[in-house]
Parts: C-alpha cells; sequence; structure tokens
C-alpha cells in the first residue's frame, strides 16, 4: 500500500511520508488508528499527522485504491501463532 503510486505522490505533495498520509486519511475518514512501531523516531513520525489534511481530490484518490479485497489477515479465520 505505501508504495502506491497514488499515495506515494500525495505524501511528496505534503512533504510526508507515505505512511503518515495513510494515517491522516483514516483520521479524517474518522477512523480509530493504532499504528505500530518500535522505533522512536517511527513512532514520532507516526504521530506527525495533525498539521496537514489531505483535500477532497486526494481523499478520492486514495479511496479509488479500494479493490474490494482484503490485505490483512481474515479476523474470522486469524489464529495468532
Amino acid at each position: 500500500m505505501l508504495d502506491e503510486p497514488a499515495i506515494v505522490a500525495l505524501a511528496e505533495h505534503h512533504g510526508r511520508t507515505p505512511g503518515q498520509v495513510v494515517i491522516r486519511w483514516h483520521l479524517q475518514l474518522g477512523n480509530v488508528v493504532i499504528p505500530k512501531s518500535v522505533t522512536p523516531a517511527r513512532i514520532r513520525e507516526n504521530f506527525d499527522v495533525f498539521d496537514f489534511e489531505l483535500d477532497d481530490e486526494g481523499m478520492a484518490a486514495i479511496a479509488a485504491l479500494d479493490r474490494g479485497q482484503r490485505i490483512g489477515p481474515d479476523p474470522d479465520t486469524f489464529v495468532q501463532p
């Protein structure tokens, strides 16, 4: 997801990382975001998403990436190791 050209372009436009753009997108949708990292620099980066906003065009560009497929484990069948 972080290599998607639309997300990379938005990140470059805002001077952010692709991860920050994805977090910001979720926040603007009203989703609760719980990013995971153990790296102090990445933790700070994940938090540094409150001083920019994606415009309607940027929000739509990311929404258009939806392929109707799950990209993570299915919570109904996931068995934690």
